[in-house]
């Protein structure tokens, strides 16, 4: 079985355990409460965020310079607010590292790294859909 295969199949395989693992911990209600309560975070944040780095563009395109760290962040918070959105407390936790400068700056060399292993991968192969 491919690798993305197996974890479209792991991934919400998890999620569903651990959110019966903490509705049997905690309670169905204080569950479903906790994905409502970091939906409406994740939203929140993610729009402070969002604005933020969409200043910080701006400014470097007012002086010029390419804003290639603040678009990465950009691709970045997106990501985030949308984990953040899906039901689950695995992707909850992917989304908040994405949205948390402090964690994204820790996590930006493995975004990079995989994402050089797939461009490298898909070199040479180009596909026209049609």
């Amino acid at each position: 079985m491919k690798r993305p295969t197996f974890l479209f199949i792991l991934i919400p395989t998890l999620e569903i355990i651990t959110l019966l693992l903490a509705g049997s911990y905690i309670g169905i209600g204080w569950t479903v409460a906790l994905m409502f309560l970091t939906g409406i975070f994740g939203f929140l944040f993610a729009k402070r965020q969002g604005i933020q780095t969409l200043r910080r563009a701006q400014e470097q395109l007012n002086r010029g310079m390419m804003p290639g760290e603040e678009l990465f962040n950009g691709i970045c918070i997106l990501a985030g607010a949308f984990l953040l959105l899906l039901p689950g407390f695995i992707s909850d936790l992917a989304g908040l590292i994405l949205l948390i400068p402090i964690t994204r700056k820790w996590a930006k060399p493995l975004i990079t790294a995989l994402m050089w292993k797939i461009m490298s991968r898909s070199q040479g192969t180009i596909r026209i859909i049609r």
